[in-house]
Order: structure tokens, then C-alpha cells, then sequence
């Protein structure tokens, strides 16, 4: 009796953790229903992927049969995606094609989520609106309390997409207003900076890449952009590939996995090899254990380390920045990258090896003590920044008690340090042993 109570036991478990990994299924709330009957009338049907909530990417698609690879996981036809020939066939069309100087396919895509939004229940796009975010965690939408604890580069990235954000909306104000015979109520109040905010970001984190012909109503910039119905429920992951691409002969954007996955589990698509700075700039989201993933050594973090007193100092400076070796210095899971070797070995060439600098840019080895002395050094920063992380960890954790209502955004800028940590931490366990090894 005892051994079957334990193998029922295991039985449970077992079941309780496939449920956990499986997601609970979402496609009997009215919400995808609606969707799912719209889609159909357009020409979609699909039987195989299921609207689902997931313990660790929240809401996702989950398969019903197995896939594998080279299966088809989505076909959607062209009738079912929001792009700028959607804006232009509406009756925002004529306002655009009159409009002087042309407005940007971007804000076109901006002005009609806004103004269909809007629309209510009178939006031939409402059971898709009606799916989409209500609010993103996008930097643009970060507290700046938030982006002031986000490592750089990300920090300045950040500031820089408010600016962005904050000068389409600027700009768009005189043709905004140019679309009041359209509406009973004042442009100025549809049309305000957190609705602009809100169309952006639907735009930049779930677009799928389609160029379209360049037409003259439109200002120079890349018309590529086109909104994707259910498709875009698909959640990121480092760990596959897939093929995606729209069809000429079937008329259908396509999308087919180069990995297996299992029944009942989330299917999973790679929106490119980004690190977490990356994700969370444009996509408002870190994925844990991304492979991808570095941590940025500013180019001030590195000159700590070298004697203000050195002659070369300036001149060493000068090469590095002529040879673009002053960016994108990273820690990675595999320690530190070539690059910030390369930049360090350089500045801690001695007065007699400074001629050798060309060979130091292509990898040679100069010395014994240019090697070792690069090594202490890149040790140095490599702890230098574990206890600057450290420290921003714990300014998190106190502010998540103090500010209730930032919880969810701290807690992303908490992930994407804790990501580093783990980087600096194996980055610094790969030079102990370089150490050993050298000594």
C-alpha cells in the first residue's frame, strides 16, 4: 500500500508540475472569443494555438499538438493586418494624403489606434483593441525615479526615448488638429500625450517587420511596420528559432519554428539575439538567463583604474576612440568580452611597449606584465561593479517598501541587475581561475 500512496504521490507532483509549466488555457474569456470570431471572418482559422496566462511570461499561446521543427506555427492573413494601407483605406485617409508636410507612416499607425480607440464600440477594430495593453513598461513609461537605478547605456537610451516620444507628439499637434471635422470632441483631448505615448508603444514592442512601397503621402522615413492580431500574443525566448515572413503566394505573413515543443506547453518565437538592455528598451521586458545578456563597462569605469600621470595616457585614449574600442566594452556570461581585454591591454601598455599599440588592436601579446597587469585590472572592475550592483539592489529593495505603486517597474529594473550579478559574479569566478592558472 505504502509504495502505490508513493507512486501516486509522484503521480501528483508530476501532474502539478506539468500544470505549471503548461499555463492556464484563456480561450473561453469572451475577450478571445470575439477575437477569434473577428479573425475568422477575415480568413483565419487555427485550431492549434490557445490564448493562455503563464506563471513567468504572463500572457502567452500555448500549442495543442506537438510541433516540430519546421512546422508552421501561425499563418495570418494579409486582410487581418493593421498596417499604413489599413490608415489610408479609413477615413483618416483623405486628411493624410492632404497633408503638408507629410506626416511619418509611424504617426499615421499612432493616429488611428488613437482615433479607433476612441471609436469604441463603433471601431471595426475593437476585438483587437480590446486585447492589447492598457499600459507598457517600456522606459518612455518608466517613473524617473525607476530609470535613474537602470545601468547604463540603458539609462541614457532611456532618456533619449522619452525625448523621441515626447517630439512625435510635438509634431504632430497641427495635423492632430487638422482631424477635427472628424470628431464632436477637441483633438486636443483624444489626441493627448498619453494616448500618443500608449499608440507608440503598441507600435514599437508588438509590430511585426513588412515593408511596404514607399508612397508620396508619406514623409521618407521606413514604412516596415504591421500590427499582427493574436500573432503578437507569441512571447520572446533567447533559447529558439523561427523562420517568419510574409507569403506572396498564400498572402499571409507565416511564421515556422526551427525547435520542437511540446503539447499544452507555450510556443515561443525570437524576436532577434538582444541582450536584456535591449528587451527592456524596446520591448518593456528582461527574459532571465538570456544568453545574450552583458554587462557595459562605461569607458569612466575603466580609466579608475590607470594612472592619471601617465604620459601616453591621452594618446592611448585617442587610438582607442579613433578605433571605436571605447564602446561596448561587456562582461559577458563567458567573461569579459575580447573587446574590453583589448582596450585594457592597450592602456596598460608600458612607455617602452606604447609603439606595439597596433599589435595590441589585433590581439598579439606583447608582455608577460601587459597581460598579467591587464588582468588585475579587469579583476578590479569586475568587483568594482559586483559592489556598484550590490548597491542599486539594495536601493531597490528599499524602495519597493517605501513606494507600493512602483513595484511592478522596480521589479524590472531589479531582474535586469540581478541578471547582471549573476554575470559579474561567473565573470569574476573565470578570472580567479585565470589567476591560478598564470601565478
Amino acid at each position: 500500500m505504502k509504495q502505490s500512496r508513493g507512486r501516486t504521490g509522484r503521480k501528483r507532483r508530476r501532474k502539478h508540475l506539468q500544470s505549471f509549466m503548461e499555463g492556464v488555457n484563456c480561450s473561453h474569456k469572451l475577450e478571445y472569443i470575439k477575437l477569434k470570431k473577428w479573425l475568422k471572418d477575415r480568413g483565419f482559422e487555427d485550431n492549434n494555438l490557445r490564448p493562455a496566462e503563464f506563471w513567468d511570461t504572463g500572457r502567452g499561446l500555448m500549442t495543442t499538438k506537438t510541433l516540430q521543427a519546421e512546422d508552421l506555427i501561425i499563418s495570418l492573413p494579409e486582410k487581418c493586418l493593421l498596417t499604413t494601407g489599413t490608415v489610408l483605406s479609413s477615413s483618416l485617409g483623405e486628411y493624410i494624403t492632404k497633408w503638408k508636410p507629410p506626416v511619418s507612416p509611424l504617426i499615421a499607425l499612432c493616429t488611428f489606434l488613437i482615433a479607433e480607440k476612441h471609436a469604441g464600440d463603433k471601431s471595426l477594430w475593437k476585438p483587437y483593441l480590446d486585447v492589447l495593453p492598457k499600459t507598457y513598461t517600456c522606459p518612455v513609461c518608466l517613473e524617473h525615479d525607476v530609470v535613474s537605478l537602470l545601468p547604463e547605456p540603458l539609462r541614457t537610451k532611456a532618456w533619449e526615448q522619452r525625448t523621441t516620444v515626447h517630439e512625435l507628439y510635438m509634431s504632430a499637434q497641427a495635423f492632430f488638429s487638422s482631424l477635427q471635422p472628424l470628431f464632436a470632441e477637441n483633438t486636443g483631448t483624444i489626441f493627448n500625450y498619453s494616448a500618443v505615448e500608449w499608440a507608440w508603444c503598441t507600435i514599437n514592442t508588438r509590430t511585426i517587420y513588412m515593408k511596404h512601397p514607399q508612397r508620396e503621402c508619406f514623409s521618407p522615413e521606413p514604412d516596415v511596420y504591421a500590427l499582427a492580431p493574436y500573432l503578437d500574443l507569441l512571447n520572446h525566448s533567447p533559447n529558439v528559432q523561427v523562420k517568419a515572413a510574409f507569403n506572396e503566394q498564400t498572402r499571409s505573413y507565416e511564421i515556422r519554428t526551427n525547435s520542437q515543443c511540446k503539447k499544452y506547453e507555450e510556443v515561443f518565437i525570437c524576436y532577434g539575439p538582444h541582450d536584456n538592455q535591449r528587451l527592456l528598451l524596446e520591448y518593456g521586458f528582461v527574459a532571465m538567463d538570456n544568453p545574450h545578456s552583458s554587462v557595459y563597462v562605461s569607458s569612466d569605469t575603466l580609466l579608475k583604474y590607470f594612472p592619471p600621470l601617465d604620459k601616453q595616457r591621452n594618446a592611448k585614449l585617442s587610438i582607442l576612440k579613433d578605433h571605436d574600442f571605447l564602446e561596448n566594452l561587456t562582461f559577458g556570461w563567458d567573461g569579459p568580452s575580447w573587446r574590453l581585454l583589448t582596450a585594457l591591454k592597450l592602456l596598460s601598455l608600458g612607455a617602452d611597449e606604447f609603439t606595439c599599440w597596433r599589435r595590441t588592436l589585433l590581439g598579439d601579446v606583447i608582455s608577460a606584465r601587459n597581460e598579467q597587469q591587464t588582468l588585475n585590472v579587469t579583476t578590479k572592475i569586475c568587483h568594482f561593479l559586483i559592489e556598484e550592483t550590490q548597491h542599486v539592489l539594495l536601493q531597490i529593495s528599499q524602495l519597493k517598501k517605501n513606494k507600493e505603486n512602483l513595484r511592478k517597474h522596480l521589479a524590472l529594473a531589479e531582474a535586469l541587475h540581478l541578471e547582471n550579478l549573476k554575470i559579474l559574479q561567473k565573470s569574476a569566478e573565470i578570472l580567479c581561475n585565470l589567476n591560478m592558472a598564470t601565478s
